[in-house]
């Protein structure tokens, strides 16, 4: 398990990752997270104006903002996300976040089945705060069913292509598994959770009590977004956060 990293100029650690985010962040002693979410999706440039006009009003620098959800058209190929994220990580280099293939900011980056947006777009960020009360709060980026860093996510997908109800248990497993090897970085587990997101197109009631409930990933309930993970041939993906802040923006 990689131990989390400080990120002090943005009043955060995280859990080092691939180039294109990390598998978390934490908020230091002395802040906090605050999640907010856009009523619609604010397409990629536009959305990272709004977030840096938001920061600047909330007295904050760009190197505040620790992470993000994203919605695309539909999943990229292999070539297609790294290109895409390469463009993304310009932006988060000039922000003074990302150096050198060091990436401290968590995403998730899903697509919509059904209503998908036209390109790319900010669905939810989370920036750092001051705060004085001690009380934890941390998010976990978005993981599908493939580890990180392998190269590609084709020859490491966990039960590829196997979408039956045993499949898709399989898959659920291994997310909610790097789900927790995530959370234990940044000292958290499912007890301190305030939500939990599952991305996923294909029925999950036969595991969700057993795989779900059963271990607290539900413990608030779960927020299923009818969405595909963000490469061809994912078919499961999680999230998880706790963050005692949102608000909603139009």
């Amino acid at each position: 398990m990689s131990a989390a990293v400080d990120f002090a100029p943005g009043g955060f650690r995280y859990m080092p990752g691939v180039f294109q985010y990390s598998g978390g962040v934490a908020a230091q002693p002395g802040f906090r997270i605050e999640r907010v979410r856009f009523a619609v999706p604010v397409p990629l440039e536009r959305g990272f104006a709004r977030i840096e006009a938001m920061l600047r009003e909330a007295g904050r620098p760009t190197t505040a903002f620790c992470a993000c959800e994203l919605h695309s058209p539909a999943p990229f190929t292999e070539a297609g996300f790294k290109s895409f994220n390469e463009a993304y990580c310009g932006t988060l280099e000039r922000w003074g976040l990302y150096k050198a293939g060091i990436n401290p900011v968590a995403r998730s980056n899903t697509c919509p089945e059904v209503t998908p947006p036209s390109s790319p777009s900010f669905h939810a960020f989370c920036y750092t705060v001051p705060a004085v009360d001690p009380v934890a709060s941390f998010v976990v980026a978005g993981s599908g069913e493939a580890p990180e860093g392998k190269g590609n996510y084709r020859d490491h997908i966990i039960a590829r292509g196997d979408v039956s109800a045993a499949g898709l248990r399989t898959k659920a497993r291994w997310v909610l598994a790097e789900m927790e090897r995530r959370m234990a970085a940044l000292g958290g587990a499912w007890s301190d959770t305030t939500a939990a997101q599952v991305y996923t197109v294909f029925d999950m009631h036969s595991f969700v009590a057993d795989e779900l409930a059963r271990r607290g990933a539900m413990r608030h309930g779960l927020t299923w977004h009818f969405n595909r993970p963000p490469v061809v041939e994912l078919d499961y993906e999680m999230d998880c956060r706790r963050i005692l802040v949102e608000r909603v923006v139009a």
